[in-house]
């Protein structure tokens, strides 16, 4: 099995010299977080910004506003956001009337919640699971979690932090067991680690054709070894 060479907090020193400081979206309110996984599927992080924006400017953000919104403008908004706008208009809908009916509108006090009860109330919401109820408990500050998605996940994996597994919550498993007491805990610095590592992941480290020869981490990356090892086979006299 690969193991990194590089100590995580390394490879986040150099990911942020790369990128810069990140910027987190759309803040730290946890029913917006919420919201934000939902408004949008499959476009660019532009298209979702503005399709929250427009959400947040002519119906508003909160529960009450939500449900008293026509399910027509609830639709011109989900169109912004990509395909399937008819489900996302119902799970925004889901949503609102979740965060309403069983939390008071309130999830700040949700996130307050010990840490397993408060990953099963953020599980009640659609299309959240355990790696979106930990982004959404790391975002808002309430538990310094190192939470991943599946650019991040793909990253830490090439660089040796476990193996990847047959399903994606094996992998995500893998992953936090290899990486376990190797980060501060802190929020804003875990909050950058998962957007660096997002990007990282978007722009080079992609899954097809990944762009090795740029990447700040390749020096001591399992992957990128074994493929210029490979590579060197393959165009060795020898061969």
């Amino acid at each position: 099995m690969p193991r990194a060479s590089t100590p995580f907090e390394k490879a986040i020193d150099l990911l942020s010299g790369y990128y810069g400081p990140q910027l987190p979206e759309p803040g730290s309110d946890p029913f917006h977080l919420v919201l934000w996984e939902n408004v949008a599927y499959l476009v660019s992080d532009e298209r979702r910004r503005q399709a929250f924006e427009a959400l947040d400017r002519k119906i508003g953000t909160d529960p009450a506003s939500i449900l008293s919104a026509t399910r027509e403008d609830l639709y011109d908004i989900a169109k912004m956001g990509g395909m399937l706008p008819d489900m996302r208009v119902d799970r925004i809908l889901t949503i609102a009337q979740i965060a309403q009916e069983e939390f008071g509108g309130r999830l700040d006090r949700v996130v307050e919640q010990p840490l397993a009860a408060a990953k099963k109330a953020l599980k009640m919401f659609p299309s959240i699971g355990d790696p979106g109820a930990e982004k959404i408990l790391l975002f808002s500050k309430a538990y310094p979690l190192l939470a991943l998605e599946s650019n991040g996940l793909r990253v830490l994996c090439r660089l040796g932090f476990g193996r990847e597994q047959k399903s994606y919550s094996a992998t995500y498993r893998a992953v936090q067991t290899a990486l376990k007491g190797q980060f501060k805990e802190d929020p804003d610095r875990l909050i950058q680690a998962h957007l660096l590592l997002r990007r990282h992941g978007q722009e080079l480290c992609r899954r097809a054709e990944p762009i090795c020869h740029l990447c700040p981490l390749n020096r001591t990356c399992s992957y990128y070894r074994g493929t210029a090892n490979l590579e060197s086979r393959l165009h060795s006299p020898q061969s």
